[in-house]
Order: C-alpha cells, then structure tokens, then sequence
C-alpha cells in the first residue's frame, strides 16, 4: 500500500523567536501522518509534509492555532 505524500506552506505571523519553532515542530510533528515540519522564524512559514489520508490540513493548521500561532489565510 502506497501513501500519498502531501506538501503544504502555511504562514503564521506570531512565530517570532526560536521557541515559537520549536513549540511548532513539537505540535504539529506529534500529528499522525505528519512525515515532517520545517519551521521558519524567518519567513514565518511552517513547511509540512504529510499523508493526508492519516491527518487532514485542517487538523494541521488546528494544532498551530492550539500552540497560538494562527494560520494566515
């Protein structure tokens, strides 16, 4: 059975320091399915890889408002 490997960029404006990045990788890597989170203070984007047939996008961006760093639509 082969998965299909979803990628997304989602921009949360609040990330501002290096414990925001870590509070994000945490959260959102802790999700079923999330393959892989690259967060950036940076650009303030939060890059994901996942199976969207173990976790939806909506549960990803749920998890960073939960962390308090709302997804910018």
């Amino acid at each position: 059975m082969s998965s299909t490997i979803e990628r997304a960029t989602l921009t949360a404006p609040d990330i501002s320091c290096e414990h925001c990045v870590a509070a994000i990788n945490k959260a959102v890597g802790a999700l079923p399915g999330v393959h892989r989170v690259e967060t950036s203070e940076q650009t303030k984007q939060v890059q994901v890889e996942y199976d969207p047939g173990a976790v939806a996008l909506a549960q990803i961006e749920a998890a960073l408002d939960e962390e308090g760093y709302p997804v910018q639509k």
